[in-house]
């Protein structure tokens, strides 16, 4: 297994975690009322956000020139 692979699947493993954890999160936050519950929402929305982009580029869908 060279270096690039292994990045790669640290990089699958890394975002399937992050993902869920933040799915999880925000279903167990998301009937909390407030202003500082609605910006840990968002918040939380991007990391999800950001966790399946970083999966679509480490499969490689994303970030081909």
């Amino acid at each position: 297994m060279n270096a690039v692979m292994l990045e790669r699947v640290v990089a699958v493993i890394g975002a399937i975690v992050v993902a869920a954890t933040a799915g999880v999160a925000l279903k167990n936050d998301w009937r909390t009322p407030g202003l500082e519950n609605n910006v840990f929402k968002g918040m939380l929305g991007l990391l999800a956000l950001g966790a399946v982009l970083a999966f679509f580029a480490a499969i490689g869908v994303l970030g081909k020139a």
